[in-house]
C-alpha cells in the first residue's frame, strides 16, 4: 500500500477501519496524528486531503477532522484584578 504523505504513520487510515470506534478514541487518534505533523506545517490542507481521501459522512473521525478545520479561538483572560474587586 501507498504511504500517504498527510497520513504517514497510517493513523487515520486504522481509525476508518476499526468498527465501531467511538469519538473519544478518534480525539485521541487525531491528536497523536497531530503531534506527529511538522511544526510548521498548517494542519487545514492534510485535513482537507485526508477527508477528502477517507471521509465516511457518518463516522466519528469525520466529524473530528472536521472540527479540527475549525478556528481556534484565542483563550480568553480570565481573572485579574477586575474580579477581585468586590
Amino acid at each position: 500500500m501507498e504511504k500517504d504523505p498527510n497520513d504517514p504513520t497510517g493513523v487515520i487510515r486504522e481509525a476508518y477501519r476499526i468498527e465501531g470506534i467511538r469519538p473519544e478514541e478518534c480525539r485521541s487518534i487525531f491528536m497523536d496524528w497531530a503531534l506527529q505533523r511538522p511544526v510548521d506545517a498548517p494542519p487545514q490542507p492534510a485535513i482537507r486531503a485526508l477527508l477528502a481521501r477517507y471521509g465516511a459522512p457518518e463516522h466519528p473521525m469525520t466529524e473530528v477532522l472536521r472540527a479540527g478545520l475549525a478556528p481556534a479561538h484565542a483563550p480568553r483572560r480570565r481573572g485579574g484584578a477586575g474580579t477581585r474587586r468586590s
